[in-house]
């Protein structure tokens, strides 16, 4: 593939919060990173730039995505290896490539640019597309699956729990009401006529929940994440790093529950006491729930939801402070300090 290719598929997809998702990855040791899902390769690129002791595993299930990671990042070679694969078999994919341990892992979750900007992989309630919206172009379950073939039970359950839609109900009438639906503009207006006038005022398009929901669920993307999340940890050299980029209150949530775990390594016992349990911290909290700065949501509306999460892995003999166990700090380096303009979250 030449290096043009990737701009003449289309798959031109700015990554959020690089430079400090690139600065994250600084101190760790040499050796491979795994990028989890590595879609146009925007990322990885920074990565290797930036840090010569570091190599890049890339996973992702899209072909058109990978295919445009292999231009982007063409100049890297032999410091690349790219896998088709879903982020859920990472530590086999590191165990055919020779790899025990690894630097790094990096998620950067949902959806991409380039899949939303195609109308023909069905993505996006903006254009006419088939109800598709598979990663995976090769699965064989997609969004005229749901859709059509969901019952209304069924079908607002996804509504309310994977896009935390308050009129799940009402859509989920409306659309089974409506069968057949064959594209998403269609879709998109049967969503926006369910919705209450009042609400269709305010909080972005009135599809915006739905699509999510149904692309989530189409994916599977929550069901496997909890297990990918701690099977990164699993694999990280002591000092090595996972950091996360969730856009979606249910990821986040997820990895949230997954890192504190880790960092407190399953302890039981009361908040602000000693630890008695025999419970062994894995990681130390680096961010928590960090969002992009306005500067850079001005530039690119899409990176508005996300929420930066990372955490380095412990060696055997390492032990956190309380301060750290109680997570009332963060404990940075001077180099890895953001300005005041950086938010945190929970």
């Amino acid at each position: 593939m030449t290096a043009g290719e990737p701009d003449a598929l289309g798959f031109e997809h700015r990554p959020v919060m690089v430079a400090e998702v690139t600065g994250l990855f600084g101190p760790v040791p040499a050796g491979p990173v795994v990028d989890a899902t590595i879609g146009g390769g925007g990322h990885a690129r920074s990565i290797l730039e930036a840090h010569p002791h570091l190599q890049v595993v890339g996973l992702d299930r899209d072909a058109d995505a990978l295919a445009a990671a292999a231009g982007s990042l063409h100049h890297f070679a032999g410091r690349v290896e790219l896998r088709r694969a879903r982020f859920d078999r990472m530590r086999a994919i590191c165990g055919e490539l020779g790899h025990e341990r690894v630097s790094g892992v990096l998620f950067d979750l949902g959806v991409s640019s380039p899949q939303l900007d195609r109308p023909r992989r069905g993505f996006s309630y903006r254009g006419e597309g088939p109800l598709d919206m598979r990663m995976d172009q090769d699965q064989s379950v997609t969004a005229d699956d749901i859709v059509n073939g969901y019952s209304e039970e069924r079908l607002a359950a996804v509504l309310s729990e994977l896009g935390e839609e308050r009129f799940a109900r009402r859509i989920a009438r409306a659309v089974v009401g409506a069968r057949p639906l064959a594209t998403t503009t269609e879709l998109a207006d049967v969503v926006r006529q369910a919705i209450p006038a009042a609400a269709r005022r305010k909080g972005g398009h009135p599809a915006k929940r739905s699509f999510q929901a149904i692309r989530i669920e189409v994916n599977g993307e929550l069901a496997m994440l909890a297990g990918a999340i701690d099977e990164a940890i699993d694999l990280l050299a002591p000092e090595g790093r996972a950091v996360v980029l969730a856009y979606h209150s249910g990821e986040d949530r997820i990895v949230k529950a997954r890192f504190a775990d880790a960092a407190t390594g399953g302890c039981t016992c009361p908040p602000r006491l000693p630890c008695v349990c025999g419970a062994r911290p894995r990681v130390r909290h680096l961010r928590r729930g960090r969002r992009p700065g306005a500067a850079e949501i001005a530039v690119n509306r899409r990176a508005e939801s996300a929420r930066l999460r990372a955490v380095e892995k412990l060696s055997d003999t390492e032990k956190l402070s309380d301060t750290e166990k109680l997570g009332d700090t963060e404990k940075l380096g001077d180099t890895e300090k953001l300005g005041d303009t950086e938010a945190e979250v929970a």
